[in-house]
Parts: structure tokens; sequence; C-alpha cells
């Protein structure tokens, strides 16, 4: 029985997870991997995650976190800068969905309203008919994220939450985005029009980095970073917006993730050319 098993489908272990998830254990988890004590598990977690340490900036980790948030090398992943492309943020496992009134966000075995999701009803309503956008990290995926258009980002928002794992195994039994902690940000962008751009941490990430504040963002400039666990990058589209490439639509009607790639071309705008689609 695998640790995520135990501690979803067992009674001791759902005590254990209670526990677990309890901000001030993320907080002292985080910590540590903070520390310099923290860099002796560099090694096994790279064996064992298979990473390739020669596509990163490796030298001088200073602690488990720089190693998990590490930078890619410079030219390793091109962003597809044509206005029209719609572009992945992250590395990651896409999957689509269309946001109907009732429901939304259909995650594997969960489904969450959007309004649940993002706390707000006025942008809700906005976006309702469009698509949604999920990209979800492994723990050996690049964990740095970009922007997936130029234009005008408001405000950060915050929404605190109990931290599950957003692993597969976990979603069933454990709403995975009504517990997690998440961030997001409306961008007035100049392909796409408005759309949103939200960050979901997981168990014992606690800490989702953005770096930056309400102001001028450009297509793939970063936008911030997750520290250490599983974590999920979502954009949210309004409707007739963007139309995605047909094999990402055809996969998550089947019930597969597809690998994508910070900045890989995923689909295309279907708005005029111009600020915000004008």
């Amino acid at each position: 029985m695998s640790v995520l098993d135990f501690l979803y489908k067992t009674a001791p272990g759902r005590v254990m997870l209670k526990a677990l998830t309890r901000p001030g254990v993320s907080r002292l988890a985080g910590g540590f991997l903070d520390t310099r004590a923290s860099r002796l598990l560099i090694g096994p977690f790279v064996r064992r995650n298979g990473i390739d340490l020669s596509e990163y900036e490796s030298d001088g980790f200073t602690c488990f976190n720089d190693c998990f948030c590490r930078r890619i090398k410079p030219g390793l992943r091109p962003v597809d800068m044509a206005p029209e492309a719609l572009i992945s943020p992250c590395d990651g496992l896409l999957s689509v969905y269309t946001l109907h009134r009732d429901t939304v966000l259909p995650v594997k075995q969960s489904a969450y309203t959007l309004s649940s999701l993002l706390a707000s009803d006025e942008i809700c309503r906005e976006l309702e008919g469009g698509l949604a956008l999920v990209f979800r990290l492994c723990v050996d995926n690049y964990h740095r994220y970009c922007y997936v258009d130029s234009g005008a980002q408001g405000r950060t928002v915050h929404i605190p939450g109990v931290l599950h794992t957003v692993r597969p195994v976990a979603l069933e039994s454990v709403p995975v985005f009504i517990r997690n902690t998440r961030e997001y940000t409306v961008i007035d962008s100049e392909s796409f029009g408005k759309l949103v751009q939200m960050e979901v941490g997981a168990l014992l990430v606690g800490r989702i980095r953005n770096l930056h504040g309400p102001g001028r963002v450009r297509r793939g400039q970063e936008k911030g970073c997750f520290l250490y666990g599983g974590s999920t990058v979502i954009v949210l589209l309004r409707e007739n917006a963007a139309a995605v490439d047909e094999v990402y639509i055809r996969n998550t009607r089947d019930g597969v993730e597809t690998p994508v790639r910070y900045g890989q071309r995923i689909g295309r705008s279907l708005l005029p050319a111009g600020p915000g689609g004008e």
C-alpha cells in the first residue's frame, strides 16, 4: 500500500492526514526544506524521480527547495511569441473543460463550482461558457510558470485553505480545490481578453511564490514558482476567446491527461488582433 493510499483510504491514515494538513505543520515542513540540512534530501529525490540536472542551473543548491524550484537553462523552454498562440504556462499534464453554469471544473472524480474555486460570483458570470485549462504538475516537473499572454494584471487574490495532495489517488475521496490554498489574478490580456490565471498548492507546499503585483506583464515572463509538492496551474478563458487543439479535448474526453511544456503552443486566439481583442 502506498503512502497516499494509507492516508486517504484507512481510518488511521485519515487521522494522520488531518494532523499533517494543519497550517502549522505545513509551515514547519516547508521551513525545514529551506534549511541547509535539507540538502541531504536532494540526491535521493533526484535519483528517485529520474531528474536530469544537466538541463538545469544546478550549481550551489543551498537547500532542498533550491533544487525543487531549480531554474532551467536558457533556450530549453522556448515560448511561442506569436500573438495568436495560446501557450502552456508550465510543464505538466493538461486537461481541458468547458465552463458550464452549474458544474464547473471536474478534476478526476471530483467536481467543483467555479464560484467555490474563485470565491467570486462576478468573475464566474464572465467566464460562463468559456474554457478551463488544468495543468497538473508532478514532482519531477519544472516548477516555475509564466504568464500565458501580455496585458494588465490586477491584484493577486489569495484564498487560504487546508492543504491536500493533488495526486489522482487523493481525488477518489477528497474535493481537491475546495480545500487547497490558491492564488489567482485577473489579466486583461492582449490576445484573449480577460482571463484568470490561478495557482493551487498541495500537501506540504503552503507557499505559492508569485513575483509581481498589479501592472503590465509579458507573455512568457516568469510569474512565479511552487515550492515542494505536487501543484496545479489553471487558466480560465471566456467564451469564444480561444480554441484549444483538438488532441487535448479528445484526450480529456477519454480520461487522458496530455503532457505539455512551458511556452508550448496548445491552441489559438479567436479574437480580433489588438489589445484585449479589440
